[in-house]
């Protein structure tokens, strides 16, 4: 490893301080959680083709062949995760002491549940019955996990990271905001159970949802004072303002889709009352929260063209400008259905447009930089020297931010 590639200080950055793949057992080495973002890009994207308002010939067929490589990106994913566990645990969990790059375990939940999600859109037609019950293991897994990474590591931040308001941005929200994306799967999956099963799972979602939201939109507060206070955070982690978009898309697509689905589950539980209050209820809270992820999209419009003008640097976290305008996109599509205004699907189909091209745009650079291994950068194990010998460095690593 040349002393150009030790000295890259970012969260994955595209360089030309590299010349070719890596190897297999670099790539293990320096592989890290961020990279599941990409599947949570593609799979974001495959669900939004697929309700896409307009009739565009071949757009179902596109949707499912990125739901089937969503679902090879995690598997592969995953092993290289898994194996570099095992060949190197002591670098690998320096993870926990990076007060940035800890944050990425979120994108694990997350990146699975549009392939839950997928299971329920597209597999019934490929696997018949079997595709819910599929969805329905991996939901639970889902869940599990999502529960993890909200309440450890936040934990993880009060003990043993450091942190600073100035430092603060965006990422913290990925590990909070799990939780509610696998509320809107459950709230996808609610139609497909039996009637106890159902409204098992309905409860479930809004517990997942109030276990999520109410603590996201808490740290938008902060973030907003964090950047009245100190400015915008270093070109690195620019794209890192389109993330506020994710726990307000995903809170308002969970409000109309447990509202959508609680009155017939509610009923069958002999509480039909209830069911009504939260069908409106989801109606009114997604539409004020669209309202305030407008205030946040146009923010994040405004920095990023200033990034631009002062040069953004290609990293792993371009794939913010995917899952989290999706979501949004996906909750403005929702509300297109449920109010049959105009403005709704107009402005949904242009956000599904606008998502296209970012996906096209960020997966190309990824597929660029992983070849030429420039992307594969661990920020825990900047200045090793030997890639074979990380367990023998130091636990502790400096959560670099700049």
């Amino acid at each position: 490893m040349t002393k150009a590639r030790i000295g890259i200080r970012s969260l994955g950055h595209e360089s030309d301080a590299s010349a070719g793949f890596p190897g297999l057992i670099e790539v293990i080495r320096q592989f890290t959680p961020n990279w599941y973002t990409a599947t949570m890009g593609t799979g974001v994207l495959a669900l939004a083709l697929n309700q896409f308002p307009a009739s565009v010939p071949g757009l179902r067929s596109v949707a499912v062949a990125l739901w089937l490589a969503n679902i090879g990106l995690f598997a592969v994913f995953t092993l290289l995760y898994a194996a570099r566990w095992v060949l190197f645990f002591h670098g690998a969990r320096r993870i926990f002491d990076h007060s940035v790059m800890s944050m990425f375990f979120g994108a694990v939940p997350m990146g699975l549940a549009t392939i839950v999600n997928g299971f329920l859109a597209f597999g019934p037609p490929l696997m018949g019955g079997a595709a819910v019950g599929v969805a329905t293991v991996l939901w639970w897994v889902d869940v599990a996990l999502s529960l993890a990474c909200g309440l450890f590591i936040p934990y993880l931040m009060f003990t043993r990271q450091e942190h600073r308001m100035e430092q603060m941005t965006a990422v913290w929200l990925l590990p909070i905001v799990a939780a509610e994306v696998a509320a809107v799967s459950g709230a996808l999956l609610v139609p497909h159970l039996p009637s106890s099963q159902a409204f098992a799972v309905l409860v479930v979602g809004y517990a997942l949802w109030a276990y999520s939201v109410p603590l996201a939109l808490s740290i938008l507060v902060l973030l907003v004072l964090r950047l009245v206070l100190h400015k915008l955070p270093t070109r690195d982690l620019g794209v890192s303002a389109w993330l506020a978009l994710g726990p307000i898309g995903t809170g308002a697509l969970g409000l109309l889709l447990l509202g959508g689905e609680a009155p017939a589950a509610f009923t069958a539980n002999g509480l039909p009352g209830v069911g009504e209050v939260a069908f409106a209820v989801g109606l009114i809270g997604g539409v004020v929260l669209w309202g305030y992820g407008i205030w946040w999209l146009a923010v994040a419009v405004l920095k990023t063209v200033r990034y631009l003008r002062e040069g953004l640097p290609f990293n792993l976290g371009w794939w913010g400008f995917t899952f989290p305008p999706g979501v949004y996109a996906l909750a403005t599509l929702a509300l297109a259905r449920v109010t049959h205004l105009a403005l709704f699907a107009m402005v949904g189909e242009a956000l599904v447009v606008c998502l296209a091209g970012f996906w096209l745009l960020v997966a190309s650079r990824t597929a660029h930089g992983a070849w030429r291994g420039t992307l594969f950068v661990a920020p825990c194990l900047q200045g090793d020297a030997a890639p074979l010998h990380c367990d023998t460095a130091p636990l502790h690593c400096a959560a670099d931010m700049v």
